[in-house]
């Protein structure tokens, strides 16, 4: 049966978002543009100008990490700041030294960005048809691989 005008008007239409969620997309695209910019107060130099490879959080004023102080081991997110840190420099080389997860992260973090602000202003997500479920499967992957990478870091802590 062919389309009538009064059966058009019962397609499903695309719902724009509520404001709220416009308005959250705006202050979460704020708020990973703040971490980019503390990314670039971390100093991730040695005074010698050599490239740390964690613990530059320290130059912000932030305690050692516990972890490693307690167990001597590092912590599934060590090197993260010092290669978030690298990266806003351009150093993507002692970024992916420090620790290549988090260089990730940040490149994924600096694409969510724009697409925040592209979908508060279109009133929709940008290539996504449900949220909630990319979110879960991209927390569970990055958790995954944050793991995967520690347990590596581990035996090649152990065995050196």
């Amino acid at each position: 049966m062919p389309p009538t005008e009064q059966s058009m008007d019962d397609w499903p239409r695309v719902r724009r978002t509520n404001w709220w969620v416009r308005g959250t997309l705006v202050l979460f695209a704020g708020g990973l543009a703040t971490v980019f910019y503390i990314a670039t107060l971390v100093k991730p130099y040695d005074a010698n100008g050599n490239p740390l490879r964690m613990a530059s959080h320290q130059s912000l004023g932030m305690p050692a990490c516990r972890f490693k102080e307690m167990t001597g081991m590092p912590c599934p997110s060590c090197g993260m700041t010092t290669s978030f840190a690298h990266l806003v420099r351009g150093d993507v080389w002692n970024s992916l030294r420090a620790n290549w997860v988090g260089t990730g992260l940040a490149a994924f973090c600096a694409f969510l960005i724009p697409w925040c602000l592209a979908s508060a202003v279109r009133g929709r997500y940008l290539g996504v048809r449900r949220l909630e479920a990319v979110l879960a499967f991209l927390v569970g992957l990055f958790t995954v691989v944050m793991l995967g990478r520690w347990g590596v870091v581990l035996l090649l802590t152990v065995f050196d």
